[in-house]
């Protein structure tokens, strides 16, 4: 997969880096509001300066104008990139077909010829777009989310060292499970197709013939085949929202207990509370959309094997 992303997103280089730009300033715009934010109650609200709550709480504002429209703005780019990327394979993929002689088309099929060039191609596509969200913001805002939560309460971070490794293995588990599931759904999809190629490339003999029923039954058989595999990846994947939620909760719970103490003991001031639960709620979240790529990724792998193999044949007849 690696060698067709860097094939077909070479002439957008420019485009990429402004975006990869984009995002860095909306992660670093992320991760200063909750400091920001911090300040404000510290000394604002405790110490009932108002004068500093207004110049702060501008501030504030400005900062998310500013996140609003790196976040506009690196939205279109990317989806523009990937847009164009998925146009340029299908392109390179149609002209590749064209030169197929019979024997080369019988060796695919029409229908998963079909089915690269439309659905595989889209996998990929979707990667890139997520790719291009993600592949920037998710790890800034983890590492970042860690670095602040360190400037907030040295004691109190630790909790991260307990939290990572549960959300990590809730993440494995999930994608152990999902990932073989993923590939096999493109081959059901191509055999879908071909069934029904073949229902309306014969639809006359069929009739003539009487084999109406036993062409249902087997459309039936292959649908009902590919729609239980999409199910089961379904269900494993609506599992991982809820299992990340709980443990985001109970860690909420058990960063207030503790940070209760803190306060209590006149160790950490309240707003540095506040600042640290949005650090760890924003690691978590940077964590799901982590894992959002990571489910995208197996079945793009199968999808660029499937591209890759039309693409990399040679013309029997040149």
């Amino acid at each position: 997969m690696k060698d067709l992303l860097i094939k077909f997103l070479k002439p957008y280089g420019k485009q990429i880096a402004l975006t990869v730009l984009l995002l860095l300033l909306q992660a670093m715009s992320n991760l200063y509001l909750p400091n920001l934010n911090a300040n404000i109650i510290n000394n604002g609200v405790a110490k009932s300066d108002i004068s500093y709550i207004i110049k702060t709480g501008s501030f504030m504002l400005l900062v998310t104008l500013l996140l609003a429209a790196c976040a506009i703005a690196s939205s279109y780019f990317s989806s523009r990139i990937s847009m164009s990327f998925g146009r340029d394979m299908r392109k390179a993929l149609f002209y590749k077909v064209e030169g197929f002689s019979q024997a080369d088309l019988d060796k695919f099929g029409t229908p998963s010829l079909i089915t690269r060039n439309t659905n595989d191609v889209h996998q990929m596509q979707m990667l890139v777009l997520l790719g291009l969200n993600l592949m920037v913001m998710a790890p800034i805002m983890c590492i970042g989310g860690i670095i602040m939560a360190l400037r907030q309460d040295v004691v109190l971070s630790s909790s991260i060292i307990v939290i990572m490794p549960i959300m990590a293995v809730a993440v494995g588990l999930i994608l152990m499970k999902a990932t073989p599931l993923f590939r096999s759904i493109q081959v059901k999809i191509d055999r879908v197709n071909q069934i029904m190629r073949e229902k309306l490339m014969g639809v006359r003999v069929i009739r003539a013939f009487v084999k109406n029923d036993y062409e249902v039954r087997r459309f039936d058989e292959a649908n009902r085949d590919l729609t239980a595999t999409t199910l089961r990846v379904s269900r494993i994947i609506a599992l991982a929202i809820p299992s990340l939620i709980i443990i985001m909760n109970m860690s909420t719970i058990a960063i207030i207990w503790l940070g209760g103490y803190r306060i209590d003991s006149g160790a950490m001031p309240i707003g540095n509370l506040t600042a640290f639960l949005t650090y760890i709620m924003e690691i978590m979240i940077s964590v799901m959309l982590a894992m959002s790529m990571f489910i995208m990724v197996p079945r793009a792998e199968a999808s660029a094997e499937r591209v890759r193999e039309v693409l990399n044949t040679e013309p029997s007849i040149k």
